[in-house]
C-alpha cells in the first residue's frame, strides 16, 4: 500500500459519494444535506458588495475582526458564552475543517475520543488523523413513534477512561435529528469535569429546531466554559453550505493550538465571504423564525411522504434529516435498499451504515432523508416514492 496506515483506515465519504451517484443516474438527490435555493438575498448583496469594494485577498488567518466580532456576539448572547472576539474565535473554512484543526490541535497519539453513534461520517475519520482512536456509544433508537433517541448514562460513563481526551457532542444531531436535552448534556459535563476531559461540540444545526425545542451549548452549564470547544458555521442556518465558513470557539489557550493548526492547514477562510457572513448574523429574528417555520412544513412532509412509502420514520426534533426504517420492505441490508431507490426509483438517500462503525449491524435497515429541498422537489420524490407500492 503507497497510502498511509492513518488514510488506508477509512474510505471516502458516503454522503457525497451519493451525490455523485445521483449526478450519473440522475433523480432526486435527498442524500447530501445541501439546499436546492438561494440564500437570503441580503447576503448575497452583501457577498457582491465585499467582492467589488477590494476583500479580494488574503484575510487574517483566523479570521476577519468584524466576523470575529458578529460570531461572538452571536455566541454570547444566543448560545450564553461569553466570547471574545480576539482570544476565542478562529474562523476556518466549514465546521468540517473546524472540527479537524481542533482534534489535531488537543489530541495527542493514544489519546481516545468519545463518539456516539450513529454519528456524522467525519468524527470517526478526523479522530484517526489526529492520532486518536475513537471510543463508540450508542445513542439508541426510539422504541415507538413519539419516543426520543437517547444514551444509556452507565454505557457513557463506562466509555470514560485515563485516555478519554474528548468527547464530541453534535447538537442538533445528524443524522438522528436528536436535541440533547439539558439534563443529557449536564450528565456528560459531570463525566468530562470527573475524569478531565474536553467537550467538542458541533453545533452547526443550533437554529433549526422543532416543536418549541430549545438549543442549549454544553460550554454554558457550570464548569464547562474552561474545557469546551464550540464549533458552528454559517452553512445550514443560512442555506451556503457551498461558501466553507466556519469557527471554533475556544479558551485562549485551546484558541492558540486551532488556530495553529487552521494556519498550516488552509490559511484562512475566503476573505469576501467572511464579510457576507457578518451580515448573516446580523439578520433580524424574524429571519431565524422563518427557518424553523419552513424546516418544520419540511418535515412534517417528509416524515408523511417516508410514512405513506411504507417505511417507518424517525421524525427529528432538530437539523433537517430523517431516518427510517426499511425492515418492511426484506432487503439484505441498506446499501441494496439505497442502490435500488436511486436506480430504479429515482431518490437518492444515504445508507444508514454509513453512520455507524465498519461491521455494525445497527445501520443495516435504516436509510437517512436530508429534506433542506423546494416543495417542488420534496413533490417530485414522493411521487416517485410512491412507485414502491405499485
Amino acid at each position: 500500500m503507497r497510502i498511509s496506515e492513518r488514510a488506508g483506515s477509512f474510505q471516502e465519504s458516503v454522503i457525497r459519494e451519493m451525490t455523485r451517484l445521483q449526478i450519473i443516474h440522475g433523480g432526486v438527490n435527498l442524500a447530501q444535506g445541501f439546499p436546492d435555493f438561494d440564500p437570503p438575498v441580503e447576503i448575497l448583496d452583501a457577498a457582491c458588495r465585499a467582492l467589488r469594494d477590494g476583500f479580494n485577498q488574503y484575510a487574517v488567518t483566523w479570521g476577519t475582526r468584524r466576523l470575529r466580532e458578529a460570531v461572538a456576539r452571536h455566541q454570547t448572547s444566543f448560545n450564553r458564552i461569553p466570547t471574545d472576539p480576539d482570544k476565542n474565535v478562529t474562523v476556518c473554512c466549514g465546521a468540517t475543517e473546524a472540527m479537524i484543526a481542533t482534534l489535531i490541535a488537543v489530541c495527542n497519539p493514544g489519546d481516545e475520543v468519545i463518539v456516539f453513534t450513529p454519528f456524522y461520517e467525519n468524527y470517526g475519520p478526523d479522530a484517526v488523523l489526529s492520532g486518536a482512536r475513537p471510543v463508540y456509544v450508542t445513542l439508541h433508537e426510539p422504541a415507538a413513534e413519539g419516543d426520543r433517541w437517547r444514551f444509556d448514562p452507565a454505557e457513557l460513563r463506562a466509555a470514560f477512561g485515563p485516555q478519554t481526551r474528548a468527547i464530541i457532542v453534535n447538537t442538533p444531531h445528524n443524522p438522528t435529528g436528536h436535541v440533547f436535552s439539558r439534563a443529557e448534556l449536564e450528565v456528560i459535563a459531570s463525566l468530562c469535569q470527573e475524569f478531565d476531559a474536553l467537550a467538542i461540540t458541533d453545533e452547526i444545526y443550533e437554529h433549526i429546531l422543532y416543536d418549541g425545542r430549545e438549543h442549549v451549548s454544553i460550554a454554558s452549564l457550570d464548569g464547562m466554559l474552561d474545557r469546551t470547544i464550540t464549533i458552528s458555521g454559517a452553512s445550514k442556518t443560512f442555506s451556503v453550505t457551498g461558501w466553507r465558513l466556519g469557527w471554533a470557539v475556544a479558551p485562549e489557550d485551546l484558541s492558540i493550538g486551532i488556530r495553529r493548526v487552521h494556519d498550516f492547514l488552509t490559511v484562512g477562510a475566503p476573505h469576501p465571504l467572511q464579510e457576507a457572513a457578518v451580515a448573516a448574523l446580523d439578520l433580524p429574528a424574524p429571519y431565524f423564525e422563518s427557518l424553523v417555520r419552513n424546516y418544520t412544513e419540511r418535515r412534517n412532509r417528509v416524515a408523511a411522504m417516508v410514512r405513506g412509502a411504507g417505511m417507518r420514520p424517525f421524525v427529528p426534533e432538530g437539523a433537517y434529516y430523517l431516518m427510517a426504517d426499511i425492515t418492511s420492505f426484506g432487503y439484505p441490508d441498506d446499501v441494496a435498499f439505497t442502490m435500488f431507490l436511486l436506480k430504479e426509483i429515482g431518490v437518492a438517500v444515504v445508507p444508514g451504515s454509513s453512520f455507524y462503525p465498519a461491521g455494525a449491524s445497527d445501520g443495516k435497515q435504516k436509510i437517512r432523508f436530508a429534506f433542506p429541498k423546494r416543495p417542488e422537489t420534496l413533490a417530485e420524490a414522493e411521487r416517485r416514492l410512491a412507485r414502491l407500492h405499485r
